[in-house]
Formats: C-alpha cells, structure tokens, sequence
C-alpha cells in the first residue's frame, strides 16, 4: 500500500521539518546554556561606579567615598 510518500516533494518537505527541529533543539541548548552562564545579580550600582572612575568623570577619592557608602 502506497501512502504518496514517493511523490517528489516529500524529501523536501521532511528536509525542513528536520532543520527546523534541529534548529530549535540547538536554539534551546543555547538558552538553557547562557541562563546557567550569566552572571547573577552583579550589584548595578558598583559597575556605573566603576565605569564613571574609568572614563574619568569621577576622581579617584570621590570614587573611594561612594564605593564605601554603597556597600555599607
């Protein structure tokens, strides 16, 4: 019994279905793989701190009073 598997388009149709799942195996390997990599809740207010002193619109001592204020 024929069931038209052989009717010439088929493989192609089969050939994108399977891209298409491997593509998003892939794509959720990835997800998965940089929400277990990412850094955690990096204190946010240390890091613009941090970014002032280097691109030098805070002095050294301004930045050392801050940074003594914000962790406490």
């Amino acid at each position: 019994m024929m069931w038209a598997y052989y009717d010439g388009w088929s493989w192609l149709w089969m050939a994108a279905m399977m891209l298409l799942f491997w593509g998003g195996v892939i794509a959720l390997a990835m997800v998965v793989i940089r929400a277990l990599t990412a850094p955690r809740g990096g204190d946010q207010a240390l890091d613009v701190l941090r970014r002032r002193l280097a691109a030098g619109e805070i002095a050294h001592e301004e930045f050392e009073k801050i940074r003594k204020v914000l962790q406490g």
